[in-house]
């Protein structure tokens, strides 16, 4: 019991820690929704992603061997250039991380380009059409950021004799870190809303979650360019990034800020002579 008790509590801590690129990613994403909209796709869209990691779990117990086998018709090899041996969950993950590094990208570019007043009028006055789209990117790439959760959970509780009792124990791992979710979704919304300049942050975090599930996703499909394999990024890598990410933004933003207090200074001066 005791130790069932530990398994649910560790399973939950890793949903919350794999789950944090999932809510940053939630929490941009649904700004492309009108902002009457914005509460409603971030609750609507947590709560049926919980519901289908639920099936997605029972899926993955049943046919999980179907997942890691590579496909016979996507295994090869170019002579000396490059070989592969892609499986279901390669493709899965390859697929969101290009999706991500697209969408990051082009987000970014957004920013940097010409402001549009007819683009941005349009936006702002897109119906429930565009909401319920939101809804559907936001519990499609719930699920893929959830497949490797999922899987390492399935490897946790490997050791629990009743299949039962471990997929019960993983069902409510998921049902915790989805109403967690569900609960900082707002706040860490809110938080952008309010700090426009950390967007382009969290786009960049996008970014490197992008190429980091591409790079896992050719490690599982096994590819070889010129004889050398695919080496996944880290979770060591990926923190140690973010965090560099975030201090350099931090450090930047008051440089910034002890610039204009300068540049203030000094105008105030000439206006004094």
């Amino acid at each position: 019991m005791l130790e069932n008790i530990f398994t649910l509590l560790m399973l939950i801590m890793l949903q919350a820690v794999l789950g944090f690129d999932n809510l940053l990613y939630i929490s941009l994403e649904s700004k492309k929704a009108p902002k009457d909209s914005q509460k409603r796709v971030r609750k609507v869209g947590i709560l049926i992603a919980i519901a289908l990691r639920i099936v997605l779990l029972f899926v993955l117990v049943s046919i999980i061997g179907f997942f890691k086998e590579p496909f016979s018709f996507l295994t090869g090899s170019i002579e000396n250039v490059v070989d592969f041996a892609f499986n279901g969950h390669s493709l899965i993950v390859l697929a969101g991380g290009g999706f991500i590094i697209y969408t990051a990208i082009k987000e970014i570019w957004h920013m940097i380009g010409t402001p549009d007043i007819h683009e941005t009028l349009e936006k702002e006055t897109k119906g429930f059409k565009s909401a319920n789209a939101v809804v559907v990117s936001i519990v499609i790439m719930n699920l893929v950021f959830s497949f490797d959760s999922i899987l390492a959970a399935i490897g946790l509780t490997s050791d629990i004799e009743s299949s039962t009792t471990a997929f019960i124990i993983m069902a409510i791992a998921i049902v915790c870190s989805g109403l967690l979710m569900l609960l900082l979704a707002d706040r860490i919304s809110t938080f952008l809303s309010k700090n426009r300049m950390y967007e382009v942050l969290g786009l960049f975090i996008l970014f490197i979650v992008g190429i980091m599930l591409v790079t896992e996703g050719g490690h599982l499909a096994h590819i070889k360019f010129f004889g050398n394999e695919i080496t996944p990024m880290s979770n060591t890598t990926f923190y140690f990034v973010i965090a560099v990410l975030v201090i350099v933004d931090i450090v930047q933003g008051r440089y910034q800020k002890k610039l204009l207090v300068e540049k203030a200074s000094v105008e105030n001066k000439k206006e004094e002579n």
